[in-house]
């Protein structure tokens, strides 16, 4: 098993708890992990993005090379095509489609979701709304890992242990909302791969 993961999005969207979650749950089914992130100018709205990579066997350098990325997990649309050039050829895309218009020549958003839609294998999705509807939006990021959850080897069963136990400290409504956008998401790509 070897899962290379780019995980995009903004600061403050939620990236690193999608990559503690994974990270998590990898350790808890005994697979090798490695991690780069990029904060970037995240108290500014800025780019943030991290290589992730899982294997059941030693894994050699935490950076991804060009084009061999199996999947791109991000929560705003515009981050996701930033990293198209190191998605492989039968890579997954797994987006949501609400932006952080945080720059002012932001794409139009018809423009983005074009290009979405002409990779082979995608599932965009508007996981703020779909956070909103579960009644807690700061849920969105949960919502997208439940969407890429089938394309990640790790039983959905250890991704639903991670959460209970990175937010253990907050509580049990916490927790239970977030297992709610998780399976809200896996529930979405599902019925859309």
């Amino acid at each position: 098993m070897k899962k290379d993961i780019i995980l995009a999005g903004v600061g403050g969207q939620g990236i690193l708890s999608i990559a503690a979650t994974i990270g998590t749950a990898a350790v808890e089914k005994n697979l090798y992990l490695k991690q780069a992130e990029v904060h970037g100018m995240s108290q500014r709205g800025g780019d943030v993005h991290s290589n992730l990579r899982l294997s059941d066997k030693p894994i050699a350098s935490d950076l991804i090379p060009m084009g061999k990325a199996d999947l791109i997990i991000s929560v705003e649309p515009m981050e996701s095509l930033r990293y198209l050039n190191v998605l492989s050829d039968d890579g997954w895309l797994i987006t949501n489609t609400t932006p952080f218009n945080n720059i002012p020549n932001y794409p139009d958003m018809d423009d983005l979701k074009a290009e979405i839609s002409k990779l082979p294998q995608h599932i965009a999705l508007d996981a703020d709304q779909m956070a909103k509807d579960i009644g807690v939006k700061k849920a969105a990021n949960i919502v997208v890992l439940g969407a890429a959850s089938p394309f990640l080897d790790i039983e959905y069963e250890a991704l639903e242990n991670a959460i209970r136990a990175i937010f253990k400290n907050k509580g049990q409504e916490v927790i239970d909302v977030n297992l709610e956008a998780l399976k809200a998401g896996r529930d979405y790509a599902e019925k859309n791969k």
